[in-house]
C-alpha cells in the first residue's frame, strides 16, 4: 500500500539505504513483543491517530485469531503481550485475552486513551484491569484540558483526569505491581521535547491540580500517516515536516528502533513490523497470518523500512515505549 504522502516528497534519502539500516536492518535474535491490534473501533477519532480509528471504523479481532496469538507467544516465548487499537476496550473479546494471558503467565499491556474506561459497558474495567495485574499504557497528550481537547475532542481531558484519579485509587501509580504510564503526542508539525524534562513537567502539574500519580511519560514522535498525515497535507505542512525529520535523524537510535525486537499483528491475524507499518499494510517479511505461524520464523527476519520511518529516529527516537536514544 505504502505511504500517499511521502511518495510525492521528493529528494529524500531513502531510509531503508542508510548505512545505519543497513548494519541494523534486521530483527533481534529474539524478539520479546508481541503488540496486538484487537480492532480499529473507537469511541474517539483523534486528529493525530495514524490508525484512523473512530466509532464507525467495523474491523474487529476474533477470539480464534486472539487463540493464536496466545499460542504464538508461548511457542516463541514472547514476554509481553501489548493489546492496542483502536480502543480495545470495544473489542468484546478483550477481558478473555487478558485472562487468557494472565494463565500462562504473560505480561499484559493495554493502551487505554482512558476517557473510554468512563462509558458505559465499561465501568467495571478498571477493577478488571487491576484485579489481573494489567500494564495500563494512557494516551494523555498533554496536562492542560485546552491541548488534549484540540487533539481529542471537547471533555475529553475531564474524562481522562477523573479516570487517572480512579485508577489512583485502585492502586494505579502508587503500587508497584501496577503501572500506570502516560502518552504525549505532540499537538502539531514539530518534535517532542525531552522526555525526561516534559516528565517533570507533567508530574509538578498533574500531581498539584488534580493529586494524579504515575509512573512513566512517553514521548511518541507523530508519525506522518493517518490522520496527522492527512492535516500535514492539507495544511501544507508535509514537506516542512519531513525536512524537519530527516534532519534531525539520530543515528545512534537505529539500533533501537521498536520494530527490532516486537512484531504487530492487525486485527485479522495479518503480521507487521511495526504498528505504523499495519496502518500502510506494509507486511512483514513473513510468508503467513498468525494462525498460520509455525513454531520458528519470526525473528533474524528482514525488516520492511520506509521513509516513515524517519519519524521513530528524529531527536530522541521514538517507539510505544517512548524515546530509544
Amino acid at each position: 500500500m505504502g505511504n500517499k504522502y511521502l511518495e510525492r516528497i521528493k529528494n529524500i534519502p531513502s531510509f531503508s539505504e542508510l548505512e545505519e539500516c543497513q548494519t541494523f536492518g534486521t530483527t533481534q535474535q529474539k524478539l520479546d513483543i508481541m503488540q496486538v491490534n484487537i480492532g480499529k473501533k473507537c469511541n474517539l477519532a483523534c486528529k493525530h491517530c495514524h490508525i484512523e480509528a473512530g466509532p464507525n471504523r467495523m474491523e474487529m479481532m476474533s477470539r480464534d485469531v486472539m487463540a493464536a496469538c496466545l499460542e504464538a507467544c508461548k511457542k516463541n516465548q514472547f514476554r509481553t503481550l501489548d493489546i492496542t487499537g483502536g480502543a480495545p476496550e470495544m473489542n468484546p473479546d478483550l477481558e478473555w485475552f487478558v485472562r487468557e494471558a494472565a494463565k500462562h503467565g504473560i505480561h499484559t499491556i493495554v493502551r487505554s486513551n482512558l476517557a473510554i474506561l468512563n462509558e458505559e459497558g465499561c465501568r467495571h474495567l478498571p477493577e478488571f484491569y487491576a484485579q489481573n495485574k494489567v500494564e495500563l499504557v494512557g494516551s494523555l497528550p498533554y496536562y492542560t484540558e485546552k491541548d488534549t481537547d484540540r487533539q481529542r475532542g471537547k471533555g475529553v481531558f475531564a474524562s481522562c483526569v477523573a479516570m487517572l484519579r480512579e485508577l489512583n485509587g485502585l492502586g494505579y501509580g502508587r503500587n508497584s505491581a501496577l503501572i500506570l504510564n502516560l502518552v504525549y503526542n505532540p499537538g502539531g508539525a514539530f518534535l517532542p521535547p525531552d522526555q525526561e524534562s516534559l516528565a517533570v513537567e507533567y508530574r509538578k502539574k498533574l500531581s498539584e491540580l488534580y493529586g494524579i500519580t504515575f509512573n512513566n511519560l512517553y514521548t511518541i514522535t507523530n508519525n506522518p500517516i493517518g490522520r496527522f498525515g492527512d492535516f500535514l497535507d492539507r495544511s501544507g505542512n508535509l514537506a516542512g515536516y519531513m525536512d524537519r525529520l530527516v534532519s534531525a535523524f539520530n543515528p545512534a537510535s537505529v539500533e533501537n528502533m521498536m520494530c527490532r525486537n516486537q512484531i504487530s499483528v492487525d486485527w485479522d491475524g495479518t503480521i507487521y513490523d511495526c504498528d505504523f507499518n499495519l496502518a500502510l499494510g506494509l507486511t512483514a517479511n513473513v510468508p503467513y497470518r498468525i494462525q498460520d505461524l509455525a513454531d520458528t520464523g519470526l525473528s533474524e527476519r528482514k525488516i520492511v523500512f520506509g521513509n516513515h520511518c524517519y519519524a521513530c529516529t528524529a531527536g530522541a527516537g521514538s517507539s510505544c515505549g517512548g524515546a530509544t536514544a
